[in-house]
């Protein structure tokens, strides 16, 4: 494949992933955990597109608000899921985390290993990073560069282990 056609393509955007898999599980099972939970998802998304809408944004919801519509759903369901097993009703529980699963297949993987390592080189040349002090650009350029990939721990390591 030629590589200015493979550069000019674009990997779908969060709503086109998730109405393309709604509808495969609605075709599959259409009361299933999974078919659901893309509906509430699929739920969220719009009305967020509806506010959007009624600003005067007529793209709706960029994909970023996506991202956080599906973080805080995300969230949401592991402190349901805990409380759930504190309270002893682990069906609920078990239901949650099935949700929780779902949802996690849209987020973006954190980066790790040799790919965060590489991305923070490549920050910390770019701003010419050299001292601890640059710690908390560096932090941000690569929250801006990788939105949502970022796992603030791990890549603060990776930072100071870079300029130290």
């Amino acid at each position: 494949m030629d590589m200015a056609y493979t550069a000019q393509i674009k990997e779908p955007g969060f709503k086109a992933r998730l109405e393309e898999a709604l509808q495969a599980a609605e075709a599959q099972d259409a009361d299933g955990i999974r078919a659901a939970t893309l509906r509430l998802v699929q739920c969220a998304v719009r009305d967020r597109d509806v506010s959007a809408r009624s600003r005067g944004d007529c793209e709706g919801c960029p994909e970023e608000a996506v991202r956080q519509v599906l973080e805080t759903m995300a969230a949401q369901r592991e402190v349901s899921a805990r409380e759930y097993d504190e309270a002893g009703r682990i069906e609920d529980a078990e239901r949650e985390r099935e949700e929780l699963a779902v949802i996690e297949e849209f987020l973006p993987q954190p980066l790790t290993g040799e790919a965060l390592e590489n991305a923070v080189r490549a920050v910390v040349e770019d701003l010419e990073a050299s001292k601890l002090k640059d710690v908390g650009r560096c932090m941000s350029a690569l929250k801006t560069r990788y939105p949502g990939r970022i796992e603030t721990g791990s890549a603060g390591k990776a930072v100071r282990r870079a300029l130290g």
